[in-house]
C-alpha cells in the first residue's frame, strides 16, 4: 500500500509485528580501536576463507560500500524490505568498504524469494575492512526479510566499525504461519534462527579477522525487539547486551496482541461512524490500551494493521478458531461466524495458551538491556506491552540490568512521522542514543539514566527530530544531539 506524500509500510510486506519499533546528555562512542580486516593482500584476497559454519549455501562479495548507499546500487540489499521503517530525513552514513556474505541455512520452507533462492533461513553478514572488534546481530521486524534493518540499524553500526549480521527468522510474508508442524512453531523458529546466526557469525569472524569479537550486541524493532528480549533471557552467554526497540510481548496469560486487537476491531467501526455510540467506542479503545491522543492514527492502523495482524497471528497460535478457513475473514462484522473481532483469548481451549507458552517471555534477562517504546504506538500499545515487560523484568529481579525509556510522541513505524511531523517523533535517533548508552554501560560502567518517560523537546522542531534524541532526565531541547 502506498500513500502520499511518500511510501508507508506496505501491509504485510514484512512490517510491524506482522509487518511488523534523550537534552544535554551527550554519550561519547567508545568502540574498540578500528583495525584492518586482514594483512597482506587485503580483505578481498581472503574471500575464499570466509566460511559461515552450518550454512547450506553462501556467496561472498567484496564491496566498496556495505551501507545502503552502496548496496542499493550493487544489488546487495532490497530497498522494498526496509521501506517505510524510517523517517525520510534520517541521516545515514556511507563509505564503509568490506565483505558481504549472503546465504542460507538448511530449511524446508520456501517463503523467502530473495536471490531467486526460494529458500528460508536466509542471512546477511557484513564484515567491514576497519573493524572495531564488535558484532551486532538482529532479527527483522514483522515478517520482513534479512535486509529490513539495513537503513534503520545496519548503516549506522557499520559506520562505527561493527560487523553486522541479520536473519529472515526462518519464515517470511503473510503466510508465515504455514511453517512448522504445530501452533507456535513458526514463531519459535525465529528465536532458534537468531541463536544459530549468532553462533555461526562469531565463528566466521574468527576465520576472517583472526580473533573472536570482543563484544556481541543484539538489537531489533517490533518482532526483532521480541527476539532481543528472548535471547537475553535464554542465551545471555552469547551476548554482552541488547537494545529492544518496541518489542512484541508474548506471555501465555496475556496481555498479548490477541487480547487488545479484537477489542479494537469491535470498537473502531462504531467510533469511525460517529453518532451516539462513538464516545463509548472511543472509551472502549482507550480501555483496550490505545492511548488518548492517538485517535488520529486509528484509521490507518485499522485499515492496514489491526485486522491483518490479528488474523495471521491468531492463525499461527490458534488455527482451530476458524476451522478450515485460513487466517479468518478480513474485516468481518462482530457476530459473524468465526470472526476475529469476537476473538476471546481467555475463553480458548488450554491448547492455545500452551502454544503461546512456546514463545513466551519471562523477564529473566541475563545481560544489560535497554528498551525503547513510543507512547503513541497503536499497533503494540505501550501500556499492554513494554510497560508490562518492564514490570516482568523487575519482578524477576533484573531491574539493575534494565533501562526503559518511554518516548513521548513515538509511534510504531517512523515513516508516519513524515505525515504527522507536528504530532509524532521518530524513534531511530533514540535507538542510536540508546545503543551508544549501552556501549558506555558495557565498556566504562557508566550507567544510563534511570528509566523514565522522555518528553518531547520543549522547542519541538520537526526539522531536527529525525536526528536528535537525548536520554537525559533534564528538559530536552532540539539543539542537542548525541550522534
Amino acid at each position: 500500500m502506498r500513500l502520499s506524500p511518500r511510501p508507508l509500510p506496505r501491509p504485510w510486506r514484512r512490517c510491524g509485528p506482522a509487518a511488523l519499533a534523550l537534552a544535554a546528555l551527550a554519550l561519547t562512542p567508545v568502540p574498540a580501536a578500528a583495525t584492518p580486516a586482514s594483512s597482506g593482500g587485503g580483505p578481498c584476497s581472503q574471500l575464499s576463507s570466509v566460511r559461515v559454519p552450518g550454512a547450506e549455501h553462501q556467496e561472498a562479495a567484496c564491496l566498496d560500500d556495505l551501507t545502503t548507499a552502496g548496496t542499493a546500487a550493487s544489488g546487495h540489499t532490497d530497498p522494498v524490505d526496509w521501506a517505510g521503517l524510517t523517517s525520510k530525513d534520517l541521516s545515514v552514513p556511507s563509505g564503509v568498504p568490506g565483505v558481504q556474505v549472503d546465504g542460507y541455512f538448511p530449511d524446508t520452507s520456501t517463503t523467502n524469494t530473495n536471490h531467486g533462492w526460494n529458500h528460508d533461513s536466509q542471512f546477511v553478514i557484513r564484515l567491514p575492512d576497519r573493524w572495531n572488534g564488535g558484532l551486532v546481530v538482529a532479527g527483522t521486524p514483522g515478517n520482513r526479510e534479512q535486509y529490513a534493518n539495513d537503513r534503520a540499524i545496519a548503516d549506522w553500526v557499520l559506520s562505527r566499525g561493527y560487523a553486522y549480521a541479520a536473519t529472515d527468522k526462518g519464515n517470511t510474508g503473510l503466510g508465515f504461519y504455514r511453517d512448522g508442524k504445530h501452533p507456535g512453531h513458526a514463531i519459535a523458529e525465529w528465536n532458534d534462527r537468531l541463536t544459530q546466526l549468532t553462533r555461526a557469525t562469531r565463528a566466521a569472524i574468527v576465520r576472517h579477522y583472526h580473533r573472536p569479537p570482543s563484544r556481541t550486541l543484539v538489537t531489533g524493532m517490533s518482532n526483532g525487539g521480541y527476539l532481543v528480549r528472548w535471547q537475553l533471557e535464554n542465551h545471555p552467554e552469547l551476548f554482552d547486551g541488547g537494545v529492544d526497540w518496541e518489542g512484541t510481548l508474548w506471555r501465555s496469560d496475556g496481555p498479548t496482541l490477541l487480547d487488545f486487537l479484537p477489542a479494537a476491531l469491535r470498537a473502531y467501526p462504531a467510533y469511525a461512524a460517529g453518532g451516539e455510540e462513538a464516545d463509548a467506542a472511543r472509551e472502549a479503545l482507550h480501555t483496550a490500551g490505545f492511548p488518548a491522543g492517538s485517535e488520529f492514527l486509528w484509521p490507518y492502523h485499522y485499515q492496514v494493521y489491526w485486522d491483518l495482524t490479528q488474523r495471521i497471528y491468531r492463525e499461527e497460535l490458534d488455527p482451530g478458531f476458524d476451522g478450515p478457513t485460513e487466517a479468518g475473514t478480513p474485516f468481518c462484522a462482530p457476530g459473524t461466524a468465526a470472526c476475529d473481532a469476537d476473538y476471546d483469548y481467555a475463553a480458548r481451549p488450554r491448547e492455545v495458551p500452551r502454544a503461546v507458552r512456546k514463545i513466551a517471555l519471562t523477564g529473566r534477562i541475563g545481560k544489560p538491556l535497554i528498551t525503547l517504546h513510543g507512547t503513541l504506538d497503536v499497533l503494540l500499545p505501550i501500556a499492554r506491552d513494554s510497560d508490562v515487560y518492564a514490570r516482568m523484568v523487575r519482578q524477576a529481579g533484573g531491574g539493575s540490568l534494565h533501562r526503559y525509556y518511554r518516548i513521548q510522541g513515538g509511534t510504531h513505524t517512523d515513516a508516519l512521522f513524515d505525515l504527522y511531523p507536528d504530532r509524532l517523533r521518530p524513534l531511530a535517533p533514540c535507538h542510536r542514543t540508546a545503543f551508544t548508552a549501552l556501549e558506555n554501560w558495557l565498556t566504562t560502567g557508566h550507567r544510563p539514566p534511570a528509566s523514565h518517560t522522555v518528553p518531547l523537546p520543549a522547542d519541538t522542531n520537526p526539522a531536527t527530530l529525525p536526528n536528535a534524541c537525548s536520554l537525559d532526565t533534564r528538559p530536552e531541547t532540539t539543539s542537542s544531539t548525541t550522534h
